[in-house]
């Protein structure tokens, strides 16, 4: 037992025993919005010093994870009361035999790649994107380096799955909602919390591969190198000076983009063809069961 305890206390074990229904997914959200008001509020002050232009980085600095904070709190308090008396379910297992990590890693990035290249000419039927929210996009990808790295490669890939992948999807399998639904549905959910649908549309496309990955690993250190990877790359291209007159691949590209988007469709197909051959332990897919904290029984 008291190992089983100390297992409930770390970073991603802390909410195992907490399976939100679809009722928890919306007041997930809902706490997320508590949470976005919070950080608001906190990051304020550093607009009213440096001005709009100039306190924008550090107030998204603070505002970002402070808005997880309320949601983390709640599902780590009903996580550690359901410890007691209900089995728990895993954020984050290891299932990617025959792979192997290193090609799993591999492939899961290959594909992020790709698939935001597949995305591009979805995106490209909507309307043109306001001037306020392209220049508040460009900042995120376009600003300081290291505190954009901090808030687009590492808190995003981090927070973000822990809620979409961790939380919600893993609380839909769990709660036998069927594995395409599941899916579906999370991706959805990350779709929406994006506030937008410019950022919105290659989210939804994004986190149907990141479902499909969680389903048949277990795995939320994968979505979180393939989320790592995603905004890591929009970041670098950024950056690129050369690159800046270039709004989308397809002008980069010219006639070769369809080459590549034809590459990039048969690369998606083939990983989630090699993904397809990891077994699935449950129909729910490969989140690993946990007992109890006061049971003896091993998981199922």
């Amino acid at each position: 037992m008291g190992h089983r305890a100390q297992g409930n206390y770390k970073l991603l074990g802390t909410y195992s025993w907490y399976v939100p229904d679809v009722a928890g997914m919306f007041l997930l959200l809902a706490l997320l919005l508590v949470g976005t008001v919070l950080g608001s509020l906190l990051a304020s002050p550093f607009l009213k010093i440096y001005g709009q232009e100039g306190g924008m980085e550090y107030a998204t600095l603070i505002s970002y994870p402070v808005m997880f904070i309320p949601p983390m709190i709640y599902a780590a308090i009903k996580s550690r009361s359901n410890s007691l008396k209900y089995q728990g379910l895993k954020l984050d297992s290891n299932h990617v035999t025959p792979l192997g990590w290193p090609l799993a890693c591999l492939m899961v990035m290959l594909a992020t790649l790709s698939t935001s290249l597949i995305a591009e000419p979805i995106n490209a039927l909507l309307p043109e994107m306001p001037e306020w929210l392209e220049e508040t996009l460009g900042g995120l990808t376009g600003g300081n380096f290291w505190f954009n790295f901090l808030c687009v490669s590492i808190f995003a890939p981090f927070f973000e799955e822990w809620l979409c992948r961790g939380m919600v999807l893993r609380g839909l399998l769990g709660r036998k909602v069927k594995p395409f639904w599941a899916i579906i549905i999370s991706a959805a959910f990350f779709a929406l919390i994006h506030m937008n649908p410019w950022q919105a549309v290659p989210a939804f496309i994004l986190g149907a591969l990141f479902g499909y990955i969680y389903y048949r690993t277990g795995s939320l250190k994968l979505t979180m190198l393939m989320h790592f990877t995603n905004n890591t790359f929009a970041l670098i291209i950024g950056h690129i000076e050369s690159l800046s007159d270039y709004e989308t691949w397809q002008d980069l590209l010219g006639q070769m983009y369809w080459i590549y988007f034809g590459v990039a469709v048969l690369i998606v197909a083939l990983v989630m063809l090699a993904f397809k051959k990891i077994p699935l332990m449950r129909k729910s897919g490969n989140c690993d069961l946990l007992p109890s904290v006061l049971s003896d029984v091993d998981p199922i």
